[in-house]
């Protein structure tokens, strides 16, 4: 009986908290292991080159290269290993680049081990695909596979647009802010912008711990989760 070899994956991150944050991550989804980390392009060259690796799990701004040419590099150099590019660069048309590079997938910073976990599963669902296709729905399918699902539906009253004016001054202060801090800051009312903190919480993107004053009841103060301390 043969057992299915797990995929092998490098990751490339000059951030060494990231790096090992993402090696954790990688390490906990099965089917999928870490086989090392780099920090630079030239690293990862050198990793390539005498390490087995299916998927890079790439970040795009390296110190000494871009991450797509470090990609175009490695296809110019006979490297056929598939990309998941991590970046928080916004620009489609780096997006539309990446994809003529082998980049299967794109992972928006900041990221948590569930979104990640999700991006794996369907590239190991599309890697196991195999065989002729029946038909154009079949090829539809496997395809498929790599598409994130739609963003989850958020609770009635709230908006998307909001939502990040609320996230973006969250995570503009390592201080975090009152209901009334946030409030102030967006334009809304503090009941309002108390719910959509806590729909940050529930979703584990902002945390809440008390802040005492010298007199009457503590107040909640909202903190931005960052990347490295979700899925702990």
């Amino acid at each position: 009986m043969t057992t299915e070899q797990p995929i092998r994956v490098l990751v490339v991150e000059d951030d060494p908290v990231a790096a090992d944050a993402h090696v954790m991550y990688v390490g906990r989804v099965p089917g999928f292991v870490a086989v090392g980390k780099a920090h630079s392009g030239a690293e990862a060259r050198r990793v390539l080159d005498r390490t087995p690796v299916d998927l890079l799990l790439l970040d795009l701004h390296l110190p000494d290269v871009h991450g797509l040419q470090l990609a175009r590099s490695l296809r110019a150099a006979g490297h056929h290993t598939d990309v998941i590019a991590v970046t928080s660069a916004r620009d489609l048309a780096v997006v539309r680049e990446g994809v003529s590079l082998g980049v299967v997938q794109y992972v928006l910073k900041p990221f948590t081990f569930a979104t990640l976990r999700d991006r794996l599963v369907r590239y190991a669902e599309f890697r196991g695909t195999a065989g002729e296709a029946s038909g154009q729905d079949e090829v539809d399918r496997a395809l498929a596979t790599l598409r994130a699902p739609g963003p989850a539906a958020l609770p009635k009253g709230l908006s998307g647009p909001t939502l990040e004016r609320v996230t973006g001054a969250l995570r503009g202060t390592e201080e975090g802010l009152t209901a009334a801090g946030v409030a102030e800051a967006v334009g809304i009312s503090r009941i309002t912008a108390r719910r959509y903190l806590e729909h940050l919480v529930d979703a584990g993107r902002a945390a809440r711990s008390p802040q005492y004053g010298t007199v009457g009841r503590p107040e909640l103060v909202y903190r931005w989760v960052r990347e490295t301390e979700r899925g702990r």
